[in-house]
């Protein structure tokens, strides 16, 4: 649930360890961690999204959400079944950077950090951000307090504060479908920017079902009354919100479940 941070925001009150760093910071830095750890210092203001409030508020911002949705087998349902297909399917893209930096752009309902941490290598690092606190507070009580392979950011997807090509993996699982437009454009680019040349970014997400697929009538009135920027993941491809400089990149791209969901991977060049 990252998201925009700029013009048009307005903010929450959040707990003072959510606080973070307002300057770049290392993927191997610690110091503006959200959670395992106490933050130290005078930290910058992150605010929340009117739209993110707005739009989302019943699903990700209230603590009574939280506790609703942090179920596995309600996750699942959602994913019509198709949870731990899609969660491994990512995983299985970031094994070759077991021991390398890995970033999350967003938390996830369900165990995916969980089993994302559980295949990290002795000289791992998974560095977790999010613009919600509430979905901070809520990871950390889902991991275990390791603070040499683990940090949580109180960020905005937009508006990353990581040092260019830092991670060698950055994985963003189900967000750009609940992101306007200029705003997921933003989150792309970011991405794109933090990773390593040779590393990879993997997007899981939602995806034009096939005509066949009885899902597909199935789907159309829950996302355009719930979930209304999905659409726009039916109406174009992932690569046409890419930066220019990125469009000749290697791209690959997978679909699952008569073509409601799709893994992209891009892989920048070494």
């Amino acid at each position: 649930m990252s998201s925009e941070s700029a013009q048009g925001t307005a903010a929450l009150p959040r707990p003072l360890s959510l606080d973070r760093s307002d300057s770049p910071v290392p993927a191997t830095s610690i110091e503006d961690t959200v959670s395992l750890e106490e933050s130290r210092g005078t930290q910058a203001h992150v605010p929340l999204p009117v739209y993110l409030q707005q739009t989302y508020w019943w699903a990700y911002l209230h603590p009574a959400s939280v506790r609703i949705f942090e179920r596995q087998w309600l996750v699942n349902l959602i994913l019509w079944g198709n949870f731990a297909e899609l969660r491994d399917a990512a995983l299985k893209e970031l094994e070759p950077f077991s021991n390398g930096n890995i970033l999350q752009v967003a938390c996830v309902y369900g165990d995916f950090t969980e089993r994302l941490t559980q295949r990290l290598g002795p000289n791992g690092r998974l560095d977790v951000v999010d613009v919600a606190p509430v979905q901070l507070e809520n990871l950390k009580t889902k991991l275990d307090n390791d603070t040499l392979h683990i940090g949580l950011h109180h960020q905005d997807s937009t508006n990353l504060r990581f040092a260019d090509a830092s991670y060698d993996c950055v994985v963003v699982f189900f967000l750009l479908h609940e992101q306007p437009e200029n705003i997921r454009i933003r989150t792309i680019a970011q991405a794109l920017r933090v990773v390593k040349p040779g590393g990879k970014v993997v997007f899981v997400d939602y995806h034009r079902p096939d005509w066949l697929n009885p899902f597909r009538y199935v789907m159309i009135p829950i996302l355009t009354s719930l979930e209304p920027f999905a659409m726009d993941l039916w109406r174009k491809d992932i690569m046409e919100w890419l930066p220019d400089g990125a469009r000749d990149l290697k791209i690959d791209k997978q679909t699952f479940f008569g073509g409601l969901y799709q893994k992209v991977v891009i892989t920048t060049q070494s």
